[in-house]
């Protein structure tokens, strides 16, 4: 309390650290919702010192890394007078290679003036920095051309046979975490590394047997990605770049492998249009069973040349033979990388990154592995095609919870209707303590939920109408001051549109910048409106008046139609369970609470929330969600909601 002019004694607090505490001491796994403002972050920093050996912490997100890193340890180091051993690790990519950045010097990467200028930044500041994380260049855009020819990505990387190994930024990052106490990464970095452990090139982390994920709702998303395949047009392009600019001194064989790379390149892009001139918008697609092959093909009939004309060895679509060719052309190029005399120190890393490339489209196309779901996603000019795990629990509960000591796992949103048995069934947490921790705000007091008595079903075409009628409404009882949830970018913009001409405060709508400079205009601007979808709902922190009130359009349910969530649908149902009330409910009702908690983020914070969407008053399955609202008085009329923001403005 006295080094923290905040400070407030909250019993919530204590209580979790003293479970936190008692799991690392008797070596169990524990789980904790702690609702905003328990300060549940310092309830795990201040046992996890006590442990007597490396712990690892674990956020959601990069902004929640550096707060530990720059805001709570540097807080406790103050308060306890002595430093602590403390690293903060990033995945790869974050960090320059020194031997790529001395290579790139001589290689055509730069496309203009801008990119010049960076380069020269990046290559000046690579040689003073400690720790070669590019975020210590503010002023560097995100989307930097040539940043993936300079990274220190792990599939480019030569390991000990660097010249540069000594100097590495990554050797210096797994040294300081080494030596440390604590090491703070990201669920990214954490799940990239579980999945590569045991693989000289992969794992960062160092060994552990205590872990603290925070955020830790998040987990079973993005462990999915790490335990499943991806390829897409990028990964093949670069793969394609990086051995065209091998340097070879012998001129037959550059030529050589000059012509077999253009192969591939030509291969890849006649296989890449199908899916680009599919006529299809945006979006995540399956990949149908059917796609190469008009009958089922198993891998051990699958043609290991292409069949010669004429020759009809098995009934191959049109992109059937596209990805043949690719695929013979991708062994081509692994072969004339391995057959090379005196090759260069970067082709090992090449031939196995062509055989990853080859073993992954083969296991995303032509296995039929039936754990997994396989689809694909158009983003802009980006093709990505996928193979996910449709349950992580088995291999979360192998390689995690069955072999660490100790995992503690905490969020403001880990419950359904009073109960974790959703978080644990889809993460394969078999042993562990619970315990809810109360919210330390005063929710009776601070908050208003207003429910609108005569709303349309959400799916009828009334809906959109209705809604912006409501949300001006309350727009004019707030003064602004809100944000617009959505779960769906049409419905937003169509809200946008109509609400801004209706109302006389500013409106900002997400798509118009970064997501840090539209909360950077919304803070700043007075009685401002943000209409904003998924990636607002969560990690997101405006305290004090410029949020009075978060609208959410629909219950925020996941889209059946999306390759991935209708694979554990079907795989629920097929088990014999009910998918809609074991997986689609709870896992809106943990969206929901998420979005609702963006409202009040300190004890001063006042406001309304208000749920457009009938379903939560109509329909049987409306009690789960209305159970797991904070507990603040709920109304059907505006004029409560009135009264609610005169009494704060008299008091």
């Amino acid at each position: 309390g006295k080094h923290h002019p905040q400070y407030e004694y909250r019993p919530g607090q204590i209580q979790m650290a003293e479970a936190v505490y008692r799991a690392i001491v008797e070596g169990e796994h524990l789980l904790v919702e702690a609702g905003t403002g328990t300060g549940k972050t310092l309830a795990y920093l201040i046992p996890a010192l006590a442990a007597s050996e490396r712990i690892i912490i674990s956020t959601g997100t990069k902004n929640l890394q550096e707060q530990l890193f720059l805001k709570d340890v540097p807080f406790l180091e103050k308060a306890l007078g002595r430093k602590l051993r403390v690293a903060y690790m990033k995945g790869r990519s974050n960090y320059v290679c020194l031997y790529r950045l001395k290579k790139a010097e001589a290689q055509p990467i730069l496309a203009d003036w801008d990119d010049v200028r960076y380069f020269d930044e990046i290559r000046q500041w690579a040689f003073q920095s400690e720790t070669g994380d590019r975020a210590e260049l503010v002023d560097l855009p995100e989307n930097l051309s040539f940043w993936s020819a300079i990274d220190a990505r792990s599939e480019v990387c030569l390991g000990q046979k660097c010249p540069e190994y000594e100097a590495c930024f990554i050797t210096k990052m797994r040294e300081r975490a080494l030596k440390a106490d604590i090491v703070i990464v990201n669920h990214h970095l954490f799940f990239a590394d579980l999945a590569l452990r045991g693989n000289d090139y992969g794992a960062v982390i160092p060994d552990y047997s205590i872990v603290i994920f925070d955020e830790a709702h998040e987990l079973e998303e993005i462990a999915s990605e790490y335990f499943g395949a991806q390829v897409s047009n990028y990964r093949v392009a670069e793969l394609i770049r990086d051995v065209q600019n091998l340097p070879i001194t012998d001129t037959a064989a550059a030529a050589e492998l000059m012509r077999v790379a253009l192969r591939v390149q030509q291969r890849a892009e006649s296989f890449w249009a199908y899916f680009l001139s599919d006529g299809r918008p945006e979006g995540r697609y399956p990949l149908e069973p059917d796609l190469l092959f008009r009958s089922e093909v198993t891998e051990e009939e699958l043609p290991l040349d292409v069949a010669k004309e004429g020759e009809e060895a098995l009934p191959v679509t049109r992109v059937g033979e596209s990805f043949l060719a690719l695929r013979n052309a991708l062994s081509l190029l692994e072969a004339t990388l391995a057959t090379m005399k005196d090759p260069p120190p970067e082709a090992e890393a090449l031939i196995r990154r062509t055989a990853q490339v080859r073993a992954d489209l083969d296991f995303i196309l032509v296995s039929h592995d039936p754990r997994f779901v396989r689809w694909y996603e158009r983003r802009g000019r980006g093709i990505f095609l996928q193979a996910t795990p449709i349950e992580v629990s088995e291999i979360l509960a192998e390689r995690l919870f069955d072999r660490v000591r100790t995992v503690i796992l905490t969020s403001a949103t880990l419950t359904s209707g009073g109960s974790f048995h959703f978080i644990r069934s889809r993460l394969g947490i078999r042993h562990a303590r619970e315990l809810i921790v109360p919210s330390h705000f005063d929710y009776a007091e601070q908050a208003i939920l207003y429910l609108p008595p005569h709303m349309p079903d959400p799916r009828s075409p009334e809906f959109t109408e209705a809604a912006v009628e409501e949300i001006v409404r309350l727009l004019r009882v707030t003064h602004g001051r809100a944000f617009v949830l959505c779960t769906a970018i049409q419905p937003m913009l169509e809200m946008y549109e109509r609400v801004r001409r209706l109302v006389p405060f500013p409106c900002f709508v997400q798509g118009q910048g970064s997501k840090s400079g539209l909360l950077a205009r919304f803070r700043t601007t007075p009685h401002s409106v943000l209409f904003a979808t998924s990636s607002f709902w969560q990690g997101v922190d405006v305290q004090g008046e410029a949020l009075s009130c978060v609208i959410i359009d629909r219950l925020p349910f996941a889209v059946p139609t999306d390759p991935i969530v209708a694979a554990r649908q079907r795989y629920i149902e097929q088990s014999g369970g009910d998918p809609f009330y074991e997986y689609a409910v709870p896992q809106a009702v943990i969206m929901l609470k998420q979005g609702l908690g963006r409202l009040i983020r300190s004890r001063t914070d006042r406001g309304v929330l208000s749920i457009l969407d009938p379903r939560i008053r109509t329909k049987g399955y409306g009690a789960v969600f209305r159970q797991s609202l904070p507990p603040c008085p709920i109304t059907t009329r505006i004029e409560d909601v009135e009264r609610f923001f005169e009494r704060w403005a008299s008091a």
